[in-house]
């Protein structure tokens, strides 16, 4: 079905002003971008994953009698595709708001028109700090602890834990890596000056990231903070292995998942690790009989059986579109965009998937849906949670 969406209309031509948002009492047009092709196409399952679940809604009738008109376009992750798709679907299309956007560049290329076509911007995929203020970026919210957040809750464990820490950092060399590197330091403050003794980066089109491993063991660093994607994450668990650096190593939320990273880098090799985390991960044991993961797990075997059920990603994509979906309900038959963005200012709900304590809650005086995160340390088989939930908690 999505290769049919992303195909209609290729021939169209764009209006010069958009289409009035389609709000009739037939259907709920919802607009996505998505990178099912290129170099991030294995970000796609997220869209697929969520137009399984509108398909799931559609069949048991909808939203408030409405069906749910899911128009999901590939954008290849590239900036000024995402500005061609995204117009087509306000213009052309005639979609009421945008959900789970995939990527920070190309969340940003479409932002300024988005807001000035005052066309909810709601849920995307990407932990960029640059839209916290949600009084000056009041058509967009976000979804996921930001990566400033989350770099400072780093910053405050290891005040607690290891105030006199070496602490040696790998970041991709974009706005996702300095995100993270910078609330590092704003966590640290004073100190961080003192602390940091090594700053390298990568870029994504790089093989490996060896050479920088051997390079932050060589800086005498005894503690370690990740911030890479998931093949580089796994690369920097085997390699500081192999050469036998044994720090204390900090891996950023998005890179901890145990199926994808931890397995292929090999679980005896990421004992230790300490991730932040707010969702569960299907494949942990300690998750075997938990009502939500059953539930879960039974919606992937209906409705996406082709998707990887043990897929973070998938996981994630699950609870975001359970989010939106409080959104419409809460909205009821007014539909109109400023309902939209007023009821998306008044969530407080818990989902069957994030771990126990954290709640979607949203607000204009917070940064995104789920501002707190809960520490973990990799056991050989499972994270294993500690201390309480850290983060914003108002």
């Amino acid at each position: 079905m999505l290769a049919r969406w992303c195909c209609i209309g290729l021939a169209s031509l764009m209006l010069a002003t958009p289409l009035p948002a389609q709000t009739g009492a037939g259907e709920i047009k919802i607009g996505n971008t998505m990178p099912y092709s290129g170099a991030a196409s294995a970000y796609g399952t997220i869209g697929r994953m969520e137009a399984a679940y509108f398909k799931m809604l559609n069949e048991r009738g909808g939203i408030n009698g409405r069906k749910i008109n899911f128009i999901s376009l590939d954008d290849g992750y590239n900036p000024s595709k995402t500005v061609e798709q995204t117009r087509r679907l306000v213009e052309s299309d005639g979609v009421l708001l945008m959900f789970s956007a995939f990527g920070t560049a190309t969340v940003t290329a479409v932002q300024k028109y988005l807001s000035d076509q005052k066309v909810p911007q709601l849920f995307f995929v990407t932990g960029a700090s640059k839209w916290e203020d949600r009084k000056q970026h009041g058509w967009m919210i976000g979804w996921q602890p930001t990566y400033h957040a989350e770099g400072m809750i780093f910053a405050s464990y290891l005040l607690r834990s290891r105030p006199d820490a070496r602490i040696g950092v790998l970041y991709q060399n974009d706005d996702y890596g300095k995100d993270y590197l910078q609330g590092l330091k704003d966590g640290l403050g004073a100190k961080a000056s003192a602390m940091i003794v090594s700053e390298l980066t990568y870029q994504v089109s790089d093989p490996t990231i060896d050479s920088q491993i051997v390079a932050l063991k060589a800086s005498g660093a005894d503690v370690f903070f990740n911030v890479t994607t998931a093949k580089f994450a796994a690369q920097a668990i085997r390699k500081s292995d192999e050469i036998g650096w044994k720090p204390l190593h900090l891996i950023n939320s998005i890179s901890s998942a145990v199926a994808s990273v931890l397995e292929p880098a090999g679980l005896d090799k990421s004992v230790g690790l300490i991730t932040a985390a707010y969702g569960k991960d299907p494949t942990d044991p300690q998750f075997k009989d938990d009502p939500g993961v059953r539930d879960y797990f039974d919606f992937m075997r209906t409705y996406f059986p082709e998707g990887d059920a043990v897929n973070m990603q998938n996981a994630i994509a699950y609870s975001r579109t359970m989010t939106l979906v409080q959104v419409l309900r809460q909205c009821g038959d007014d539909l109109s965009r400023d309902n939209i963005v007023r009821q998306a200012n008044k969530l407080d709900l818990e989902l069957p998937m994030l771990l126990p304590g954290i709640r979607v809650r949203t607000g204009i005086d917070r940064p995104s849906a789920i501002a707190e995160m809960q520490l973990q340390q990799f056991s050989g088989r499972s994270w294993e949670r500690f201390g309480g939930l850290v983060g914003m908690r108002n």
